[in-house]
């Protein structure tokens, strides 16, 4: 009851409370005003007792819903480093299966790592400039003949607004598709033209492969086809990452992109579209995990703590940005034929 009346009290000196309802595990208070300043008061109060708000629109009035605040396990860095460590000889050993040398898979290794760094270094810089507690990055060991699944981090702590959860989704995939360009030029320049076998893995370039591929062999013999190197293999591999990772659906990066643009309704049709998409292009595996992930375990984006606050203008100049990124990385899944 303490604990009820001390919410109450948090809440009531902040905003003028026209109601409230209480549930097993959270309470709404609907209010009748808005201010950014008074909410991250608020904030700072239901901290300081173990709890979260998250505000929302609610017709013409606002509602607040308070969650206790999860606990999150101490961080430890030997498990970041050990994982690290593993990474580089699965993806060694895996360029070394593509590329048949040492060499080649050292420089296919460190060509992806830096990819997959990039990407998650983006985002746990992206958290700390929002005070958003994260993770240094986990990498994740693989088999061949990529070596990894890839890398996350762990956010520990409530994103504050829009703005915030928009740079920690845009941060990666960004900084990703920028390594991911010089690394594709040099991949390039070391492919090279081969005969084809009967029975082929056909790779389908997205148009940020194609364009280079096609001005370095701009005519290609009959019967022949391009094999690419496993520095530009490690390219097209960070093609995927940045495509998959801007499906606008559930909490993937593109999703929280989504989610600062939309509300949930919205942003929960647009998942959709997202594994449709997904599945159009032939990533069946990636397409029933995300449509899982949205069933059993998140139904909804919970947004940002603040989601009536506004993106800024260069936010969406960025947004619009995005879109070409996610076209120019456009992949369908490998066939054989």
């Amino acid at each position: 009851m303490e604990t009820t009346d001390a919410i109450e009290n948090c809440v009531s000196n902040h905003f003028t409370v026209k109601s409230v309802y209480r549930e097993p595990k959270s309470f709404y208070f609907l209010v009748d005003d808005y201010s950014r300043e008074k909410f991250l008061r608020l904030v700072e109060d239901l901290d300081k007792i173990g709890y979260l708000p998250f505000i929302d629109e609610y017709g013409e009035n606002y509602k607040i819903n308070i969650v206790n605040k999860p606990e999150s396990a101490e961080s430890k860095v030997h498990l970041n480093i050990f994982l690290f460590l593993v990474t580089i000889v699965t993806t060694v050993s895996a360029g070394y299966m593509l590329g048949g040398n040492i060499w080649e898979g050292i420089t296919f290794s460190i060509a992806l790592l830096a990819i997959i760094g990039s990407h998650e270094t983006a985002h746990f810089f992206a958290a700390r400039k929002h005070g958003v507690k994260a993770t240094l990055p986990y990498f994740i060991p693989g088999i061949p003949p990529i070596g990894t699944f890839g890398a996350a981090i762990n956010v520990k702590s409530a994103i504050p607004d829009k703005n915030a959860l928009f740079d920690l989704g845009v941060s990666g995939p960004i900084a990703g598709f920028i390594v991911t360009i010089p690394v594709l030029v040099i991949g390039i320049l070391l492919s090279y033209l081969a005969p084809m076998s009967s029975t082929t893995m056909q790779m389908f370039p997205s148009l940020l492969i194609y364009v280079p591929m096609a001005l370095a062999f701009p005519a290609v013999p009959n019967g022949y086809g391009v094999i690419l190197s496993p520095v530009a293999f490690a390219a097209w591999v960070g093609t995927i990452i940045t495509m998959l990772n801007l499906m606008p659906v559930a909490v993937l990066d593109g999703g929280h992109i989504s989610r600062s643009i939309f509300n949930a309704k919205i942003h929960h049709y647009v998942s959709i579209a997202g594994i449709v998409v997904t599945v159009f292009l032939g990533w069946y595996a990636m397409a029933l995990l995300m449509a899982v992930f949205i069933l059993f375990m998140a139904k909804t984006h919970p947004g940002a703590l603040d989601n009536v606050s506004k993106l800024s203008r260069n936010r969406k100049i960025i947004a619009v940005l995005t879109i070409a990124i996610f076209i120019l990385c456009l992949t369908p899944a490998p066939r054989t034929f």
